[in-house]
């Protein structure tokens, strides 16, 4: 039997979750209220050289979000990368990431390879720079709002 992460099956739920409110305005008679050029929440531009996208939020989205962050660092003994297990995203390859911090408000994706994980911690064996800013809180939103799926 195949068990399911706890952030795998949030990420699931998350993407159904995206998938129907797509077919909500469909079933609804209200017309919708057009969205302020202020209003944007995240604004999506491609990094260069690669499929992924850098993430710009406005201050309120990020509240709404509830981000929080922690850092990359090297565990003493081993002298390995570590992050929160909670930083952790999967894709729908099982490809392993991290979001960083690119700028205030700016949020980028990077792919990580996870050595092991001992309970909330991961040991990687690539990955960000020790001493960098990554998501623990609201990654899952990011990653939804890169995808489009959010939308």
């Amino acid at each position: 039997m195949t068990t399911t992460s706890p952030r795998m099956r949030g990420l699931m739920v998350l993407t159904v979750l995206g998938l129907l409110t797509q077919a909500l305005p469909a079933c609804s008679q209200l017309a919708a209220e057009p969205v302020a050029a202020g209003d944007v929440a995240a604004s999506l531009e491609e990094v260069p050289g690669s499929d992924l996208k850098r993430i710009t939020l406005n201050e309120h989205a990020a509240e709404n979000i509830g981000l929080q962050t922690s850092t990359t660092s090297r565990d003493p003994k081993s002298g390995k990368l570590v992050v929160p297990y909670l930083a952790i995203l999967y894709d729908s390859e099982g490809k392993t990431w991290v979001y960083t911090i690119a700028a205030p408000l700016v949020y980028v994706r990077q792919p990580i390879t996870v050595e092991r994980i001992d309970d909330t911690t991961a040991t990687l064996s690539s990955g960000p720079a020790a001493g960098t800013t990554v998501v623990t809180t609201g990654a899952e939103e990011l990653f939804g709002a890169e995808l489009d799926v959010a939308s």
